[in-house]
C-alpha cells in the first residue's frame, strides 16, 4: 500500500500530510471532555491514518476527508462524546472561516477573525478597485524581501534570500513584527517604514506652515508627528512684522488638528500628533486645558515638558517664572503648585495633559552634540530631535514561553535578528522629507521593544501586580537591550557607526563603535499585537472576556487564550460563564473559578495605580528611549490618585507618564455596551473596537 504523503487544505494548496495534527486535533477533543492521553490519541489517529491510507491510495485526500475519518474513528471505537466535542469544534472553525471570508482575505497563517479585519483594512495591499491581491503570509513576503534587500549595499555578495528568509520567519511566526507603516509600505512604490517623527516649529508663519505641510506629507505616508510648541510666541504678543497681535500656541495646534482631520494617515489610519509645551513658557495655563472640552484637539495626545526645578519647585510650593520664548524675559509668576494642580485635575477629567520628563529624557540624549531634544513621538515611548525618525518593531514575548519557562536562547536569535532588520529598514526607507532622511540616517536611530508581556506572565504563573512581575521586567529588558546592543556593535563593526557617533553618550561610555544611537523602546504596539494575537506591549490584559466590535452589528465574544485553555483542561469552562465574566472582565474573587487561576489573571482596572507606574519604571531602566504605559483607573478613582501617580513616575525616573480614568471620555475605543446576540439581548459586556489592544481607551491611542 502506498502511503499518503499530500492533502490538499481548503484554499487549494496542496501540502504535506502531517499525521502530527490528526494527533494534536484529538487529543484536544480527548481533553475537552476529559477522555484520554498522549497515548490514546496516538492510537486513535494511527487508525485514522491507516483508513486514510485504504481509502486514498494514489489519491490526495482533502481536509474534509480526513475530518470525517476522524470524527468516524471516535464513534466506532467508543469515544461518541469525544467525536461531539470534535464536530463542535470543526464547526466554530467553520464559522470563523465565513468571517474571513466574508472579509475576502485568504488567511494562509491562521489568523483569528479580528487580525484578519485590521489586516485587510490596513495592510494587505489592494488593486484599483480595493479588491485584496495579497495573503498574511504574500505580505510578510513582500516586507522581508524589500528589507533583506539592504545587505547588498554593504556586500555585493550578501544572502539576501536567506536573509529575507529569516525576516519572513520571524513574522510569519509572530515571534517579531516592526511597526505599521513597515507592514504597510515595505516594497510598495511609497516605501515609508518609519512610524514616529519629531518636526520643528519655529516662531514664524512660513516655519508653522511649512512644518504643517510636512506633518501632511508623513501622516499621507502612515507616520505620526510629535511637536514642541514651545518656541511660539505667547497669545497677545507684538508680531513685528504687523504690529498686530499674536494668537499663541493652542491656536495654531487647532490648524494643525483640523489638517490631521482631512489627512488620514495612507488612506488607512487616523492621524495622531504630540503636543508639547514647556511649563514655562506663558500660554501654559491655556495649553494645560486646551481639551478640556470634549471634541477638541481629537487628533493630539498634549504632555506638559516639566523641569526637575519646576518639580523641586512643587514639592517645596515655590514660585515658577513664566517667560516669554521670543524675549527672554519673565512675563509672570506662579505658584508651581497651582500649575500642577491644573495638569494634575484636568489629566483626571479628560486624561490630558501627560507629563514629559524633559531632564531625565536629555540625560540620556544620546546625541546631545546635535542639541537638546524637546517633543516625542505621539505616544511618547520616541524622544527625537527635530527633523528625526525612528523605526520600531516588538518581540512577542508570549511565544518566547515554553513548558512553563521562558526560552532564552530563542529570546536570544529573535533579539539580533530584529536588530538586524531594523537597521535594514533605515537604509530602504523612503523618508517624506529630505532633511528628514539625513538626520536619520545620520543617528541610525532604532526601537526593539516587546509585546505580550502580560500573556508572558500568566504562561509562566506570574502576578502582574506583584515584586516577582517586576523582576522578572528588569530581567528580560535587560536581556533584550545587552543582546539588541551586542548586535548593533556587531554591525557597526561591520559596516560603520552611526555618522554622530563623535560626541555622542555611546563614545563617551567607552564604546568604539556601535551602529545605532538608540535600540530599545517600549511602543503601546496596537493592531500589531493584534495581527501576534497578544497582549499590547507591556499593558496587563484589559480583560478576561469581552466582545470584539468586528464589524457594525456584528460582535464576537473573545476569550484570553490560556484562560480558556486553563478552564477547559480543569473543567470549569463554559459559555454561560464564559458571557458572565464579558459582563466586566474581571474574575477576581469569582466562586466559580479555582483562586489560584483567578489570582493570576488580573486586568488593567484590577490593579492599584502605583504597580502600572513601577511596571513602567522597571522596563525604563534597559530602555535606550521611552516607554509607553497607560496608567489605567478606575472610574471612581480620584484627583488624588493623579496626583501620586505623576509624583511617583517622577521619582522612580520615568520618561514620562499618562493616566487614564476610565468613562473620562465619552468617546472610548473601550466600553461596556449591548451585547447583540440573541443570546444575550438585554445585558451589558465590556466591548472593544475592533483596533483596541490595551493600554489608553481614548481613541487618539491606538496609534
Amino acid at each position: 500500500m502506498v502511503r499518503v504523503s499530500k492533502i490538499t487544505k481548503r484554499d487549494g494548496r496542496i501540502v504535506r500530510f502531517d499525521e502530527t495534527k490528526i494527533t494534536n486535533a484529538i487529543l484536544k477533543a480527548l481533553k475537552a471532555v476529559e477522555r484520554g492521553d498522549e497515548i490514546i490519541a496516538k492510537r486513535l489517529s494511527e487508525d485514522v491514518v491507516k483508513l486514510v491510507n485504504e481509502r486514498f491510495e494514489k489519491k490526495i485526500p482533502s481536509v474534509e476527508n480526513v475530518q470525517d475519518i476522524v470524527e468516524e474513528v471516535l464513534i466506532r471505537d467508543g469515544y461518541a462524546d469525544v467525536a461531539k466535542a470534535y464536530i463542535l469544534y470543526r464547526q466554530k472553525r467553520a464559522e470563523i472561516r465565513e468571517f474571513k471570508q466574508f472579509f475576502g482575505v485568504v488567511d494562509d497563517l491562521k489568523l483569528g477573525v479580528n487580525a484578519i479585519k485590521v489586516l485587510k483594512n490596513r495592510y494587505l495591499m489592494k488593486d484599483y478597485e480595493g479588491k485584496v491581491v495579497e495573503t498574511p503570509s504574500e505580505m510578510f513576503r513582500r516586507v522581508a524581501r524589500a528589507v533583506a534587500k539592504a545587505d547588498l549595499l554593504y556586500d555585493k555578495k550578501a544572502d539576501v534570500e536567506g536573509t529575507g528568509e529569516e525576516f519572513y520567519q520571524v513574522m510569519a511566526n509572530r515571534e517579531f513584527l516592526p511597526n505599521s507603516p513597515t507592514l504597510m509600505n515595505a516594497g510598495t512604490r511609497l516605501g515609508q517604514l518609519s512610524a514616529c517623527f519629531v518636526l520643528p516649529v519655529e516662531d514664524s508663519i512660513d516655519g508653522i506652515f511649512t512644518t504643517l505641510k510636512h506633518m501632511a506629507l508623513i501622516h499621507q505616508s502612515g507616520g505620526g508627528t510629535g511637536f514642541s510648541f514651545s518656541k511660539l510666541r505667547p497669545a497677545g504678543d507684538i508680531v513685528g512684522s504687523t504690529k498686530e497681535v499674536a494668537s499663541g500656541p493652542v491656536s495654531f495646534m487647532t490648524i494643525y488638528d483640523a489638517a490631521t482631520n482631512v489627512i488620514k494617515q495612507g488612506g488607512r489610519r487616523r492621524g495622531a500628533n504630540m503636543a508639547i509645551l514647556d511649563v514655562t513658557h506663558p500660554d501654559i495655563l491655556k495649553f494645560i486645558e486646551a481639551k478640556s472640552r470634549e471634541g477638541i484637539l481629537t487628533n493630539f495626545n498634549i504632555s506638559v515638558a516639566v523641569t526637575d526645578k519646576f518639580m523641586e519647585a512643587v514639592e517645596k510650593d515655590r514660585e515658577a517664572a513664566l517667560t516669554n520664548p521670543r524675549s527672554g524675559k519673565t512675563e509672570a509668576k506662579l505658584r508651581a503648585r497651582h500649575i500642577f494642580d491644573l495638569i494634575v485635575a484636568n489629566a483626571w477629567r479628560t486624561g490630558d495633559p501627560g507629563l514629559v520628563f524633559i531632564d531625565e529624557i536629555n540625560r540620556h540624549n544620546p546625541t546631545p552634540q546635535l542639541g537638546e531634544i524637546r517633543s516625542t513621538n505621539p505616544c511618547g515611548e520616541q524622544p527625537l530631535l527635530p527633523f528625526e525618525s525612528c523605526n520600531l518593531g516588538s518581540i512577542n514575548l508570549a511565544k518566547m514561553v515554553k513548558d512553563k519557562e521562558l526560552d532564552w536562547e530563542k529570546l536570544r536569535r529573535v533579539t539580533r535578528t530584529a536588530v538586524h532588520f531594523l537597521d535594514n529598514a533605515i537604509d530602504v526607507n523612503k523618508y517624506p522629507v529630505q532633511e528628514i532622511g539625513e538626520l536619520t540616517r545620520a543617528n541610525r536611530k532604532i526601537g526593539l521593544g516587546v509585546m505580550g508581556f502580560a500573556d508572558m506572565l500568566i504562561l509562566l504563573g506570574i502576578l502582574y501586580d506583584s515584586e516577582e512581575a517586576l523582576a522578572m521586567a528588569e530581567k528580560v529588558m535587560k536581556f533584550v537591550s545587552e543582546e539588541a546592543t551586542r548586535k548593533s556593535v556587531e554591525i557597526g563593526e561591520e559596516r560603520g557607526a552611526f555618522f554622530n557617533f563623535k560626541g555622542s553618550l555611546w563614545e563617551k561610555r567607552g564604546y568604539k563603535t556601535i551602529r545605532n544611537s538608540t535600540v530599545t523602546t517600549v511602543a503601546p504596539t496596537g493592531t500589531i499585537s493584534i495581527i501576534a494575537g497578544c497582549s499590547g506591549g507591556i499593558e496587563p490584559i484589559f480583560a478576561v472576556a469581552f466582545v470584539r466590535n468586528v464589524m457594525e452589528g456584528t460582535r464576537l465574544l473573545e476569550i484570553q487564550p490560556t484562560f480558556e485553555k486553563l478552564a477547559k483542561e480543569r473543567s470549569f469552562y463554559s459559555r454561560d460563564l464564559m458571557l458572565e465574566i464579558a459582563k466586566t472582565g474581571s474574575i477576581q474573587n469569582n466562586g466559580e473559578i479555582p483562586e489560584d487561576v483567578w489570582r493570576i489573571f488580573v486586568t488593567a482596572l484590577d490593579i492599584e495605580p502605583e504597580w502600572h507606574v513601577r511596571m513602567q519604571a522597571a522596563f525604563q531602566k534597559y530602555v535606550d528611549n521611552a516607554v509607553s504605559k497607560t496608567v489605567n483607573l478606575s472610574p471612581d478613582a480620584t484627583v488624588e490618585d493623579v496626583r501620586r501617580v505623576y509624583l511617583l513616575a517622577y521619582k522612580l525616573k520615568c520618561k514620562g507618564v499618562t493616566v487614564y480614568r476610565y468613562g473620562s471620555k465619552k468617546e472610548q475605543v473601550l466600553y461596556v455596551g449591548p451585547l447583540l446576540t440573541k443570546e444575550m439581548a438585554t445585558e451589558k459586556h465590556v466591548s472593544a473596537d475592533s483596533e483596541y489592544a490595551g493600554g489608553c481607551p481614548a481613541s487618539v491611542c491606538p496609534f
